[in-house]
C-alpha cells in the first residue's frame, strides 16, 4: 500500500524464482516502503539504467517511418507523433523501450480515460503497437503492458460504458425539402457546396476537395480519387441535373477547385459549411448528418436494397464474403437511386 492506494508487483516467474528468494525480494520491496520509496519505481529506474535498449520515443519514431508508405497522408503520422508526445511522452518517451511497464501504462491512461475517452483509445492502441513492433525486432521480451483483452480491460472499464458515442446530429428527411428551400435562398460558395452535399450524400471533405480535374460532364460522373476517399478506394458519383447545375452556377473557369473561398481561388474551409449552418440558425445540425438523412430515406421510402445505399456512401464492406461478391459499384442502380433522392429533395413526387 502506497499512500493508501494498493500496488501489484511481480517478483519473477515460478519456475525461475524459488519460494526462498521469493521472501526476500519481498522482504527487500517492504523494506524500500519503509524507507518511504515505491518498489515498483525503484525498479523500473534500476532496470533503466542499466538498459541499452532504445527509448520510447525512438522505438516509436521508427514505427511511424515504417508503417508511413500504408498511410493515406502524413496527418496520419503527425497525429501519431502528437499523441504519443503528448500523453506517452512525458510518462516513458525517453525511458528504455525494454522498461515500459503496466504502471507506466496505466500512469499514462488513468488521467485521461473518463475524460477523454477516444483519445485515451487510441493513444493505448499506439503504445501496444510500437511496444510490438519493439518486441519482434528484439528490443523488449514479454507481454505487451498495453494490450487491452485479457489485460487493460481487467483494469478500465470499456471505452463504450465510459462515453455514449455521440452521432452527428441528422436532419429527419420529411424536413428536408424545407431545409433545402431555405438554403437555396443563400447565395455563395458554400451554400452551393452544402447542397452538393446532400444532393451526392458525400462527405464534407469529399465535396470541399472536388477539383475540376474529377468531373466528366459528357458522361455526368464525379470521380473521386482514392486518395481523396476514406476506404482508399476510386468512388464514382453520379450527377443529377441539380447537381451539375450546381457546378455551373456562377460559371468558373473549369480547372481547380470548383468550391472556391470568398474572394480566393482555394477551396473552402473544413469549416465553412458549419459556420453557413450556424448563420442559418440551424447549430443542432452537421454537414456531415446529411448522410444520414440520407441512408434513413432509402430505408424507410424507398425498396431500393441495403447494399446500393451503402456504395452511394462509399461505406466499407465489413463482411469478406459480401466484399467478395460485390465486384462492381452498380453504378446504373445507383443512378436510378440518385435521381429519385434529387426529386424527394426538391419536393417532388416521383
Amino acid at each position: 500500500m502506497i499512500k493508501g492506494k494498493a500496488r501489484a508487483m511481480g517478483l519473477g516467474a515460478l519456475h525461475t524464482v524459488s519460494l526462498a528468494e521469493a521472501r526476500a525480494a519481498a522482504l527487500e520491496c517492504r523494506k524500500l516502503l519503509r524507507d518511504g520509496r515505491d518498489p515498483i519505481d525503484d525498479r523500473r529506474e534500476r532496470l533503466g539504467a542499466s538498459s541499452t535498449q532504445p527509448t520510447f520515443a525512438w522505438c516509436a519514431e521508427a514505427y511511424i517511418k515504417a508503417h508511413a508508405p500504408g498511410w493515406r497522408n502524413d496527418k496520419h503520422g503527425d497525429q501519431w507523433r502528437n499523441t504519443l508526445d503528448t500523453y506517452a511522452g512525458p510518462v516513458f518517451g525517453d525511458k528504455p523501450i525494454d522498461t515500459v511497464d503496466l504502471a507506466g501504462v496505466m500512469k499514462v491512461l488513468e488521467p485521461i480515460w473518463a475524460t477523454k475517452t477516444e483519445t485515451a483509445s487510441r493513444v493505448r492502441g499506439r503504445i501496444e503497437s510500437v511496444l510490438d513492433w519493439a518486441t519482434v525486432r528484439g528490443f523488449r521480451r514479454g507481454e505487451n503492458p498495453a494490450r487491452w483483452r485479457g489485460h487493460l480491460d481487467a483494469l478500465l472499464p470499456a471505452r463504450t460504458r465510459v462515453r455514449k458515442v455521440k452521432h452527428h446530429s441528422a436532419l429527419p428527411y420529411a424536413q428536408l425539402p424545407a431545409f433545402l428551400t431555405s438554403l437555396r435562398e443563400r447565395e455563395g460558395s458554400a451554400a452551393r457546396a452544402l447542397e452538393f452535399l446532400i444532393l451526392t450524400a458525400s462527405r464534407t471533405g469529399e465535396v470541399i476537395g472536388a477539383d475540376w480535374s474529377e468531373i466528366d460532364l459528357d458522361k455526368r460522373v464525379w470521380i473521386i480519387p482514392g486518395d481523396r476517399m476514406k476506404a482508399g478506394r476510386e468512388h464514382r458519383v453520379p450527377l443529377t441535373d441539380r447537381a451539375l447545375e450546381l457546378l455551373s452556377d456562377p460559371p468558373l473557369p473549369q480547372r481547380g477547385p470548383i468550391f472556391r473561398a470568398v474572394r480566393s481561388a482555394d477551396p473552402l474551409s473544413n469549416m465553412a459549411l458549419l459556420a453557413l449552418l450556424k448563420r442559418m440558425k440551424r447549430t443542432d445540425l452537421t454537414a456531415h448528418g446529411f448522410r444520414s438523412t440520407f441512408r434513413d430515406w432509402v430505408a424507410e421510402q424507398t425498396d431500393f436494397p441495403n447494399e446500393l445505399a451503402e456504395m452511394a456512401l462509399a461505406h466499407t464492406v465489413s463482411d469478406k464474403v459480401e466484399a467478395a461478391y460485390r465486384r462492381g459499384d452498380m453504378f446504373e442502380r445507383r443512378r436510378a437511386l440518385t435521381e429519385r433522392w434529387t426529386f424527394y429533395c426538391n419536393g417532388q413526387d416521383v
